[in-house]
């Protein structure tokens, strides 16, 4: 049989066949995939061959085969740094929730993600969520993060889930497509969700007022048929997001504002570093690329761990030298 896996729990997987049914499903043996040596090797979204095991009156189905992926994102796990973590597969698009606090979003964790997403040729929105609740600063503090990523050629939407703003926006286009939904823990993904599709009914917790951060809701990722013929894949807030196995010499390939410099640089491999007549740092000097955005690039190439970019940076950035 074939199937969709719709759910994870690290040792079941929850399948949907071709004809609507669900199974509980298992593994047998170790499945190795393209030499990746991930912590899950079955992911939300994967294609899977599956058979039916009878015991008694109890069925159980067991995983033979992973078809071949479109996509997937993956990530370094957390403790396991050799190690990697496929959050999901087979996606379509990406909404990539962002807050400027309650929890803050920083540009690193936003510009690793997108690095990853386009690595594997998938698409991102950008989604600001909860801005019926910022100040006159913070929001002139989205508007100018729009700026820098809807000149690289990023769709952003300003949404509120509470106040529905711009969720009918979301649905339409999330229209026939399986769409993942991420971020940090707080950001409102579950709240997005449920706005999106009330009959959901996700469970939603409260921010953190001592840490001012999101209350893990979402244990697995989990995929849901919508009734306006979409899917989406609602995934646990992600605290960091470690880039995995990036050659920096294709690194800046998935900056779109470097690679349309590329070929201006004088040395074909020139990685944007301290080679002379570089295209992507003299418009860094000129002002045509973020600060924020090569801070990024820099620390990915330089194998740092995700650190906190602190908001300041965003405006600070004439003042680098």
């Amino acid at each position: 049989m074939t199937g969709t896996v719709y759910k994870s729990t690290g040792s079941w997987y929850f399948v949907k066949d071709t004809l609507g049914n669900f199974h509980q499903c298992r593994i047998k043996g170790k499945f190795r995939i393209k030499g990746i040596k991930s912590t899950n090797p079955i992911a939300v979204g994967d294609k899977v061959q599956f058979d039916i095991e009878k015991k008694g009156d109890e069925e159980t189905g067991v995983i033979k085969k992973i078809l071949d992926r479109e996509n997937f994102i993956v990530r370094k796990s957390v403790n396991l740094s050799k190690q990697t973590h496929i959050i999901a597969a087979n996606i379509d698009q990406v909404f990539l929730l962002i807050t400027i606090n309650n929890p803050p979003t920083f540009t690193t964790f936003i510009d690793r993600f997108l690095v990853s997403a386009r690595a594997y040729r998938i698409d991102v929105i950008l989604v600001f969520n909860k801005i019926d609740a910022y100040e006159i600063e913070e929001r002139a503090e989205i508007l100018y993060l729009k700026d820098i990523y809807e000149a690289i050629g990023y769709r952003c939407v300003e949404v509120s889930a509470t106040e529905q703003k711009n969720v009918a926006t979301i649905k339409e286009m999330m229209q026939d497509k399986t769409s993942m939904f991420v971020g940090h823990s707080g950001v409102g993904k579950t709240t997005l969700v449920n706005a999106i599709e009330p009959s959901l009914d996700l469970k939603t917790k409260e921010i953190s007022d001592q840490h001012k951060q999101g209350q893990h809701t979402t244990t697995f990722a989990e995929m849901f048929d919508l009734s306006f013929d979409a899917r989406i894949i609602d995934t646990p807030g992600i605290k960091g997001f470690g880039v995995v196995d990036m050659d920096k010499y294709e690194l800046g390939d998935y900056f779109p504002e470097f690679f349309a410099l590329k070929q201006d640089c004088k040395f074909n491999n020139c990685i944007h570093l301290k080679e002379p007549h570089c295209a992507v740092k003299e418009a860094l000097e000129n002002e045509e690329i973020s600060w924020s955005r090569y801070k990024s690039y820099l620390q990915i190439i330089e194998g740092e761990e995700e650190t906190e970019h602190f908001r300041t940076d965003i405006w600070d950035e004439e003042d680098n030298d």
